[in-house]
């Protein structure tokens, strides 16, 4: 989720995201606006932004689930869905799965099969 969740605003109103690594600035008139994305906007351009470039813009940390076992894993901004992602994983493998919250530290959770 982003880090910051009164991301930068433009005077309009709309917000925007910076990515340090690309060197670049929008503003998320077209999430709004052609997509519909609404209080939704940031998280939206998160995702695209990394599907499209590898990485999170600034301020955006994902939660992290990887598989111990195998070379499975991937990131959310919401805990619901890695945390799905790691149970299901587990469940149909037997494999452990590390939960890893956007904060990082120690706070790793072992995921295991039930």
């Amino acid at each position: 989720m982003t880090d910051d969740p009164s991301a930068d605003t433009l005077e309009s109103g709309v917000p925007t995201v910076t990515c340090t690594r690309c060197g670049r600035e929008w503003d998320l008139d077209f999430e709004l606006e052609e997509l519909y994305a609404g209080n939704q906007a940031v998280e939206q351009f998160a995702l695209d932004h990394e599907r499209h470039t590898g990485h999170f813009p600034d301020d955006v940390t994902p939660w992290t689930v990887d598989c111990r076992q195998c070379p499975d894993g991937d990131q959310y901004l919401e805990e619901r869905p890695a945390r799905r992602w790691a149970k299901v994983h587990a469940r149909h493998t037997n494999h452990t799965v590390e939960l890893q919250p956007p904060t990082g530290g120690d706070s790793t959770e072992q995921i295991n099969a039930e």
